[in-house]
């Protein structure tokens, strides 16, 4: 009898399961997930997460999941499940929010996860924040940080762009404006409208709210598809006008781009908007807002990863001001083997700033070095030519590692980490000093050097020195696994701009299934590696062609920001 009845009550529990599933895949959308409303004062929030059963959950999923070799430990990574796009990323109230798409295990359906940090490093979980209803999926969108409230602006899948409010001391409590789309999907006439609605950036200028909705239209060359961004505004959050497309003058984004996941905010002299293209992953605008005619006008573009989004590149962009005239941006990436119940993570978080109008910085941001036990430390050496040099006292698969190389006239220099001892696995990271694109020719003046050194030119007399060329940094993961799953990237290559007398100066961030460099604090790659061998855990060291110089290197273990017994 106690199997029959055993059998009956799981029957039932699947029944019920299936039951609401399939209610939450019909309009309104409604989630079957345990939704929960928190008191208004921070104490009385505080005690009730000590006992929420979605945090008893989250805990419960996270130590189950810690023994995965793969899963980072100073990444933010789902507590239960996988996670998607980074959403919403602001600060409130004394801490940092990071809302994402999440995936519950009872309703696979995205609704906004949700976590808080003291320092962008420290992440806590808190419950789910938005749910679906009346859209059927909680997409990608920004935040507007007000003086008494924080506004969510997001796309809600079947219906359109929604806006959420929340003002309580941890934003655990959410309303939708109108609770229905304040931009719906779907024309009330039938005829097509004349604008996308996709992923929502908003801001404030003037008493005026303003929305940038990611798109792309057929108005390339031969009908080809290339990037829109529709720009609205309103006076109360519920009622929205179309104006125009938004950006002007993009000569820097290719045919077939999009502009998902928009944030348009100032930096420095101009304004940034970072995003993620469809085809070709996460991107930014550099420009002018012309306010005078709500334009946004473009002179400068890149990219944040330098091929496909997948496999194993960085995804969408989430960004905020950081109060000190740049912006805080921080990506998913995507996986690039099979992990079981997740598989996405975040990057780490970045500090954008300019130097002059176009030269765009990055840096780590946050206190990374809040992590760091067990320093070692190699001595400044000669890198003979054409020798590789494994670093007997740095070792790591959670680590971070910061040299500097004067690389004399050294064509290459080669850093290889998660290396076995054998050289079966090992993660390339490689750099070509002037090994990059030129200025190319000023046909008004004759060769570019001439305008930049002041020589004049004659079609007799060429420049003493040839253009400036810029440097490149690569990582290459081909070598990385020995797994038959896992899918490496294709040669991960970008340039940078360094000075004739600059030393190289790399920080390198290994954690578990993902590797990050920041060179020169001006450029960053980033690309998820899965080891197979435990012993891949090595660094070492080559000059290529020449000698050059290790002036200095340091390296040190990571905390994993999830063990209590570590902080």
């Amino acid at each position: 009898m106690k199997k029959i009845a055993f059998f009956l009550s799981s029957s039932m529990l699947l029944l019920s399961a299936i039951t609401s599933q399939a209610q939450a895949d019909k309009p309104p959308y409604l989630s079957p997930v345990p939704k929960y409303t928190f008191s208004n004062t921070l104490p009385e929030q505080e005690n009730e997460i000590k006992t929420n059963p979605l945090m008893k959950r989250f805990a419960e999923s996270r130590k189950k999941q810690s023994s995965d070799r793969y899963r980072p430990f100073y990444h933010f990574v789902s507590p239960e499940s996988t996670l998607n796009d980074p959403n919403g990323l602001s600060y409130w109230n004394g801490n940092w929010h990071m809302f994402y798409q999440a995936y519950p295990p009872e309703d696979r359906r995205q609704h906004w996860g949700h976590t808080i940090s003291k320092d962008l490093i420290h992440w806590k979980d808190l419950p789910y924040a938005i749910y679906p209803g009346p859209e059927r999926a909680v997409f990608s969108g920004g935040a507007l940080v007000e003086k008494d409230r924080v506004i969510a602006m997001y796309h809600g899948t079947e219906v359109g762009n929604m806006v959420a409010i929340s003002s309580d001391p941890l934003l655990l409590n959410w309303e939708k404006v109108t609770g229905n789309a304040v931009i719906p999907i779907r024309s009330k006439t039938g005829f097509p409208l004349p604008y996308s609605v996709f992923d929502p950036s908003i801001w404030k200028r003037d008493g005026v709210y303003y929305s940038l909705s990611a798109g792309r239209v057929p108005k390339g060359p031969g009908g080809r598809q290339v990037p829109v961004g529709s720009l609205f505004r309103s006076k109360d959050l519920a009622n929205w006008e179309y104006m125009h497309e938004f950006v002007e003058g993009d000569r820097f984004t290719l045919i077939g781009d999009d502009y998902a996941c928009p944030y348009f905010w100032p930096i420095g002299k101009r304004y940034i908007m970072p995003f993620f293209s469809h085809m070709s992953g996460g991107q930014y605008l550099l420009g002018d807002y012309d306010t005078a005619r709500n334009k946004f006008v473009v002179t400068h573009g890149g990219k944040f990863n330098f091929g496909p989004a997948t496999p194993s590149g960085i995804h969408a962009p989430s960004a905020t001001p950081d109060g000190k005239g740049g912006v805080i941006v921080i990506f998913n990436m995507n996986h690039g083997k099979p992990t079981g119940e997740w598989n996405q993570i975040m990057s780490l978080p970045r500090r954008l700033t300019l130097t002059g109008n176009d030269d765009l910085r990055q840096e780590p941001a946050g206190d990374i070095e809040s992590l760091r036990y067990a320093r070692q430390e190699v001595k400044p050496m000669v890198l003979p030519a054409n020798k590789e040099v494994v670093l007997p006292n740095i070792k790591g698969d959670a680590m971070e590692i910061n040299l500097e190389i004067d690389p004399k006239d050294a064509p290459m220099l080669e850093l290889n980490v998660l290396r076995s001892p054998g050289k079966e696995e090992f993660t390339r990271i490689v750099f070509m000093e002037g090994r990059g694109m030129s200025e190319g020719r000023n046909y008004r003046f004759g060769e570019a050097a001439a305008l930049r050194t002041n020589q004049p030119t004659t079609p007799t007399t060429l420049p003493a020195s040839p253009p400036a060329r810029e440097s490149l940094i690569t990582i290459e993961s081909s070598y990385a696994s020995l797994h038959p799953d896992v899918r490496p990237r294709g040669p991960e290559t970008a340039s940078f701009a360094m000075k004739s007398d600059e030393t190289l100066k790399l920080r390198v961030f290994i954690d578990k299934s993902v590797v990050e460099v920041f060179v020169n604090g001006k450029q960053c790659l980033a690309v998820r590696v899965y080891p197979s061998r435990e012993d891949a855990v090595g660094v070492s060291i080559r000059s290529q062609g020449q000698a050059s110089e290790l002036k200095s290197l340091e390296a040190w273990q990571m905390k994993n920001i999830y063990d209590t017994a570590t902080k």
